[in-house]
């Protein structure tokens, strides 16, 4: 008798999450971006664990122009955001430690020079090494 075991791998699934305080600095950032001529193609919380990765993919369009929008847990200490091309080149490094207002918020520019995916990579470490913190990311694309 021949017997086979299958073990499962660990797989990092998006969980979303709900933070009032989040939700209203992505409420003043869409306003913001809409003034500006941007939509929001995307967004979505996440709950993610501290000094861990969460990666996002997103597909983009050549010369369309984005703006991207990383909200990180106000209690942690560092946010980071590393955005990869198709053929796995850091195209975006953006590094902000948390000491004040505003601080858990990265945002930025990006043009595509070819129509492909992306993969958004943000980072938070919390000051209180909590697992469940919250993140919020927002995609807007320029329409005007």
């Amino acid at each position: 008798m021949l017997t086979f075991s299958v073990h499962a791998q660990n797989v990092i699934r998006q969980v979303s999450c709900f933070d009032s305080t989040l939700k209203s600095q992505a409420d003043s950032l869409k306003l913001l971006f809409y003034r500006q001529g941007f939509v929001v193609v995307k967004e979505a919380t996440m709950t993610m664990e501290s000094e861990y990765e969460m990666p996002v993919i997103v597909p983009l369009n050549q010369g369309s122009w984005y703006q991207f929008a990383f909200i990180g847990d106000m209690s942690s200490k560092l946010y980071e955001v590393r955005m990869y091309d198709y053929d796995e080149k850091q195209v975006i490094y953006i590094k902000h430690f948390g000491n004040g207002m505003e601080s858990n918020i990265i945002s930025y520019s990006y043009i595509p020079k070819f129509s492909e995916y992306h993969m958004i990579k943000p980072v938070q470490v919390n000051k209180l090494k909590k697992k469940g913190i919250c993140g919020y990311i927002i995609m807007f694309k320029k329409v005007k």
